[in-house]
């Protein structure tokens, strides 16, 4: 558990188990802390190295703008300083958008991506997520000091005063338009996207976010040799806020990371 200097930012992360690394990304306004069983389980047969994003957790926030991009500069960054060579990536929804941008931006440093719970265009999401998007700033912050997400940040953060700075750059960054359709679509390495079968994503995202990685345009035949390399994984009975306590989740990446097919 330590700090990597990288970008200008003070990186916290920790790393767990043994084995081939992972690299684990968080959600928004959440630490490491909130992976629970999911960290403990991955841990059991790899290296886990779990990143606490700008202005999350013990990482403390800096004179820039939170955008996927940057974040994505500085676990690359950290994963060319630990000297790992390519690795699995996984990240849950605002991880999740970084852990894309980490493939798109550098794709030397991803061997296998999983993407849990994203949008891969801003209007992906559900009307009434980007309404609470839009909402997002220092008024909210104030009342969210109610909730688990700032106790948890309370508990570890350099700075407990920036919770409010944390709520109000996440909100302009939620409010910015993006499209990575074209990007995702090049992405290289071999992809698994992951959803609740209620998320805060319409099924029909999720269907055209599969076709951009070649899904589910034809049938893969008797033997599956027209089956794609990618993946599409919908688990039931989950929310989007409570996806990563879904007791099938770390098989499910398990299945999918050890899989030798190309």
């Amino acid at each position: 558990m330590t700090y990597a200097e990288v970008n200008g930012v003070s990186l916290w992360y920790e790393e767990h188990g043994a084995g081939e690394p992972l690299v684990l990304l968080h959600g928004g306004f959440w630490t490491i802390e909130m992976f629970g069983g999911l960290l403990t389980a991955l841990a059991a047969r790899r290296r886990v190295i779990a990143v606490e994003l700008q202005g999350h957790g013990h990482t403390a926030d800096v004179g820039r703008p939170l955008r996927y991009e940057t974040m994505a500069d500085d676990v690359s960054a950290l994963i060319r300083q630990l000297g790992t060579g390519p690795v699995d990536v996984v990240g849950y929804s605002l991880g999740a958008g970084t852990s894309l941008r980490v493939a798109i931006q550098h794709p030397d440093v991803v061997r296998r991506l999983v993407v849990i719970s994203m949008a891969v265009r801003r209007s992906g999401w559900f009307p009434e997520v980007l309404a609470g998007m839009v909402q997002l700033g220092p008024e909210v912050a104030e009342g969210m000091k109610a909730s688990p997400l700032y106790a948890n940040y309370a508990r570890v953060a350099p700075r407990v005063e920036d919770w409010p700075v944390l709520a109000t750059k996440m909100g302009e960054m939620l409010r910015r338009d993006y499209d990575w359709s074209p990007e995702a679509a090049r992405i290289q390495a071999r992809t698994m996207l992951v959803y609740a079968d209620a998320d805060s994503i319409p099924i029909s995202h999720m269907g055209e976010f599969y076709a951009l990685l070649g899904g589910g345009l034809r049938d893969a035949e008797w033997d599956a040799s027209k089956r794609v390399a990618n993946r599409l994984a919908i688990v039931p009975g989950r929310t989007h806020y409570d996806i990563t306590a879904a007791p099938s989740l770390p098989g499910l990446i398990e299945d999918f990371l050890d899989d030798a097919g190309a």
